[in-house]
């Protein structure tokens, strides 16, 4: 089962977060092979706000493991997780999307659900998305949102990616390929 984490940082907790990294890195380094994307959220000055995870587990309750156990949220790091059951409509990780791990501007777009399910076939301009998928209920019955990563122009044009009247709320943040550096 594949899950969407998100940790949002606690406001001045960047020295914490810095001083974290390489027990962050060396905790993420256990789950390799159920990493399907990750990286850091970043404000308008490149300074992390978050992380997101999306990772392959065997339920909630490994997924809520996950994300609970991890060093940094241990510390105090963060001010909230959120742990959604996910599905990668792309079928693939963000180390084969075909744009590489650099180059233009990448983001997080997290559409919070209001309704009926929306947005659950792929968007149109697919070689610009990275990560893309539902965000569900535990027992993936109800949809909850949907979570992309894509390079875009801007904020507005990744915003786009979702269909805007349907949801509760769309968050866009900056967003890069997570990781140690190579």
């Amino acid at each position: 089962m594949e899950f969407f984490c998100y940790h949002r940082d606690r406001p001045g907790s960047l020295a914490l977060r810095d001083e974290m990294l390489e027990e962050h890195w060396s905790y993420m380094d256990g789950y390799a092979a159920e990493l399907i994307a990750r990286g850091p959220t970043l404000s308008a000055d490149d300074e992390p706000t978050g992380s997101v995870h999306i990772v392959d587990l065997p339920g909630p309750a490994a997924a809520r493991a996950f994300a609970f156990d991890e060093p940094t949220y241990q510390a105090g790091v963060y001010r909230d997780v959120m742990v959604r059951r996910w599905r990668n409509a792309l079928g693939r990780t963000m180390w084969d999307f075909p744009g590489g791990r650099t180059g233009g501007n990448r983001y997080l777009v997290l559409g919070l659900g209001s309704g009926p399910a929306v947005d659950l076939g792929l968007p149109k301009d697919i070689d610009e998305v990275i990560a893309y998928g539902p965000l569900l209920s535990d027992d993936g019955a109800k949809w909850l949102g949907t979570a992309a990563l894509l390079r875009a122009p801007d904020a507005e044009a990744a915003r786009a990616v979702l269909t805007s009247e349907r949801y509760a709320d769309i968050e866009v943040h900056d967003w890069q390929f997570g990781g140690r550096p190579s």
